[in-house]
């Protein structure tokens, strides 16, 4: 087993987790419904990073991985309603990381709960407490990515980082950072650790391309359209658009390009939020949020039920999309009014 000294400016965050994983020999790693390249690559390096202390341990994803960046990486996982054949008889634990309620974590929840749950978070949603003191949670909302922690607790059991481990953290971190276009200059220790990445062998330029390429051109097709339908709203601080459900039955989720979506819309003069509202049934409509500087959309989709980040975050609500949109815009008269 390679060994490094662990480095950590969290240490009795991070010492509850080694000790929780000290203590099992086997393991859960589950991340929440609808995966992004984050919790794609936090659980699989957590797993491998398991494996090498000699645990046995599965990911496990309600998934569905509908983003095209980690369509290679589903094989690796469980999904619903396939489980390991593990019972609460067993010497079994979860960790669930990139969430920080386990009922985000869609189908599988219910099984996940006979289990002790360690949570490892970088949102600033709240959760429901521990049922236990053994079951730590770490959640760090000033971190960009899930992975940035799952790199210290890494280091904090004393392994270095493999060539595999490295690429899937940066690809997390890529993922959740737009390739570092959301950091500031409060962020140089991510780029210390981007450069530790490196040294391990990630390569910055494949990791880009397989974040941004292999786009179908459905993809454009459905961009082209949402763009056309861009409404301005409070004087143009706030950009609103929307898919239809006809949009959503004949693109499907796969022809989404959202990141490049949110970046021309948020970059227009005087934008400072973006409202995206995207009807999947006839009676539920999902709202993504962003912003830039001040405006804290996580407050605004917590209102709702909602969660997420400051400057990103993002809710279901039920209705169509003429009674979502009312309710949506009503709840920044007081940002902007």
């Amino acid at each position: 087993m390679d060994t490094e000294q662990a480095i950590t400016s969290d240490a009795p965050a991070l010492e509850e987790l080694v000790q929780y994983i000290k203590s099992c020999s086997k393991f859960i790693i589950a991340g929440h419904k609808e995966p992004d390249g984050d919790c794609v690559g936090s659980q699989l390096s957590l797993h491998s990073a398991l494996t090498r202390l000699g645990k046995e341990a599965v990911v496990c994803s309600a998934g569905p991985f509908k983003r095209s960046e980690i369509h290679d990486y589903a094989a690796q996982f469980i999904t619903f309603p396939e489980f390991p054949a593990y019972t609460k008889a067993d010497d079994c634990k979860v960790i669930i990381v990139d969430c920080s309620n386990i009922d985000r974590t869609g189908d599988i929840k219910d099984y996940l709960k006979q289990f002790p749950c360690a949570f490892i978070d970088h949102h600033e949603a709240a959760r429901f407490p521990p049922s236990s003191p053994e079951e730590p949670v770490y959640v760090d909302a000033n971190s960009p990515s899930c992975t940035l922690i799952i790199s210290k607790l890494i280091k904090a059991l004393s392994l270095k980082l493999t060539e595999d481990e490295a690429a899937l953290l940066l690809f997390g971190l890529g993922t959740d950072t737009g390739f570092f276009r959301y950091l500031t200059n409060k962020n140089a220790d991510v780029f210390d650790t981007t450069a530790e990445f490196v040294r391990h062998g990630a390569n910055p330029k494949n990791i880009f391309y397989k974040i941004n390429s292999g786009k179908k051109i459905n993809s454009r097709i459905l961009l082209g359209r949402m763009l056309s339908r861009i409404e301005p709203h409070f004087d143009g601080k706030l950009l609103y658009s929307y898919e239809t459900l006809d949009d959503f039955n004949a693109f499907g989720l796969e022809s989404r390009d959202s990141d490049t979506l949110n970046q021309l819309m948020l970059l227009t003069k005087g934008v400072k939020v973006i409202v995206i509202i995207r009807q999947e049934c006839a009676d539920y409509c999902t709202v993504s949020f962003r912003s830039v500087e001040k405006i804290n959309v996580a407050e605004i989709a917590a209102s709702f039920g909602g969660g997420g980040h400051k400057n990103a975050a993002g809710l279901t609500m039920k209705g169509d999309i003429p009674f979502v949109k009312k309710e949506v815009l009503e709840s920044f008269k007081n940002i902007f009014n």
